[in-house]
């Protein structure tokens, strides 16, 4: 599966299906949440969260790829990604794109 941020894959013509996501929410356990607030009083970069959103993306993706192999597509264009805090410590990602065909 091919998957792009373009509108486009060059060398290929295809015909577009329909739109395809997935979508997880991920949170930390309460140490992690601790200890990352804690974090946030002497500055830098929030580890445990960042790996939280990595995890979540590439659950996300694999979800929405799912979706598009069900619908016989060859790649995915135009792929967005989005996140929103859902409560304290925990994140929704969503991602999606156009699935399509190569002619």
């Amino acid at each position: 599966m091919i998957l792009v941020n373009t509108d486009y894959i060059s060398g290929k013509e295809f015909e577009m299906l329909e739109i395809v996501k997935g979508s997880t929410i991920q949170s930390k356990n309460v140490g992690k949440d601790i200890s990352q607030g804690l974090k946030t009083l002497l500055g830098g970069e929030l580890k445990a969260y960042n790996e939280m959103m990595n995890d979540a993306r590439a659950v996300a993706t694999k979800r929405m790829v799912e979706e598009a192999t069900n619908l016989g597509a060859d790649a995915i264009v135009n792929i967005r990604y989005a996140s929103s805090a859902i409560m304290q410590g925990a994140a929704e990602v969503i991602v999606y794109g156009t699935a399509v065909k190569f002619k």
